[in-house]
């Protein structure tokens, strides 16, 4: 199972950890982890560690540095609405950082920001190449050391596992999550393959700096009829295409299927299933989406239809009592909780399922997570279109 890191031990905290069992181990410190780590908190848990592959945020501090949050924060505590980037009661990006739509990096100084605030117990550097369950509990076998707990809660995400292999000669192209910058990309024309929000994101920087861009997408995510950001593009980035150099530099090509990629003689070559053929001497850009962390732990769950984890109302595996899911792989029935703002809404249930199965007294924490849209139990009211006015 490919989850291997290097191990660059803190002694402060790994100091005979081989004898020590946690209540829970988390595994990831992005925004999941990070979330769900305040949650227990808050839920009365104490005895949880954090076990992270790099460093707090690591995953938004790769972004390009261009990048930015496609949804808006405000502080609106005051008025008892959570920021919408935030992964924790009280807590506003905005009002810390004082941007509406921060960078990858901002955000990744936002997360630590937690962390250092609440003292949470992080292990980073820390790899983890294993995890099996023994009678009633879990051993995570890193470089160095067995990390036991009776519950697990994987929070890896998806950022670190790009898509690479989605069609024929994929491997010619360059993810865009392993770009550090827009405006370093030598050349004149670029073809990018995906266009919902890293694809126009792509295209919206290049075309700033003057280069001219197509856009190819199999569906047409810019003419969607939906509220769903998950399914159609963001308003940010609907403002974005009408800025004037997107217009002028950008083609998006809807309804286009790429079914392979050629490099012959210097030349890239994006071929359509429709036998359109398509040139440039620039790499081209492949905004595919991502394989995500959970392929790692599949074997502990079983598997939807879509391939995603088929999971319990409390975010449980079904095969696997004590290990939980968080983050933007969490599937139910038809609803995908990929953003912050939707995935945060369940970190209470997964904490609040661990602490009543540890004798803790929950009806409080649970009142005020609810109290701010923080404890998400009925999906009854989610995919709920807006109306047209």
């Amino acid at each position: 199972m490919a989850i291997t890191h290097d191990l660059d031990q803190d002694d402060s905290i790994v100091s005979g950890m081989e004898f020590e069992e946690f209540d829970v181990i988390v595994v990831g410190a992005g925004a999941a982890g990070i979330g769900v780590g305040v949650s227990l908190l808050h839920a009365g848990v104490e005895n949880f560690l954090i076990v992270e592959r790099e460093s707090v945020g690591a995953s938004f501090s790769a972004w390009p540095d261009e990048t930015r949050f496609i949804t808006p924060s405000f502080p609106s505590n005051s008025i008892g609405m959570l920021d919408l980037n935030s992964i924790a009661i009280g807590i506003s990006p905005a009002f810390s950082m004082k941007v509406e739509h921060p960078t990858g990096k901002e955000y990744a100084t936002h997360l630590q920001d937690i962390v250092d605030f609440f003292e949470l117990p992080i292990l980073e550097k820390t790899n983890i190449s294993s995890i099996e369950k023994i009678q009633d509990l879990f051993h995570l076998e890193t470089t160095d050391t067995t990390l036991q707990a009776r519950n697990v809660i994987w929070a890896a995400g998806e950022y670190q596992y790009p898509l690479l292999e989605a069609f024929e000669g994929s491997h010619l192209c360059r993810h865009t999550a392993t770009i550090p910058s827009y405006k370093d990309l030598e050349g004149d024309s670029f073809l990018i393959i995906g266009g919902y929000e890293s694809g126009i994101d792509a295209a919206y920087h290049l075309s700033s700096n003057g280069k001219n861009v197509k856009v190819f997408d199999l569906n047409s995510p810019w003419d969607e009829e939906s509220s769903d950001p998950s399914i159609t593009l963001s308003t940010y980035s609907f403002e974005r295409i009408r800025n004037p150099k997107f217009e002028k530099n950008v083609d998006l090509c809807s309804q286009t299927a790429i079914c392979s990629v050629e490099l012959i003689d210097g030349i890239y070559k994006v071929n359509t299933e429709d036998g359109q053929v398509f040139e440039s001497t620039s790499q081209p850009l492949f905004a595919g989406g991502f394989e995500g962390s959970h392929r790692f732990i599949s074997h502990l769950f079983e598997e939807r239809e879509d391939g995603f984890p088929l999971i319990t109302e409390n975010d449980e595996s079904t095969i696997m009592p004590g290990l939980f899911l968080c983050g933007p792989s969490v599937r139910h029935d038809g609803h995908i909780f990929c953003f912050i703002f939707k995935y945060r809404q369940r970190f209470a249930i997964v904490a609040q399922a661990i602490a009543s199965t540890l004798g803790y007294d929950t009806d409080e924490f649970v009142e005020a997570y609810r109290g701010w849209g923080m404890y998400l139990d009925d999906l009854s009211c989610c995919g709920q279109e807006c109306l047209t006015c």
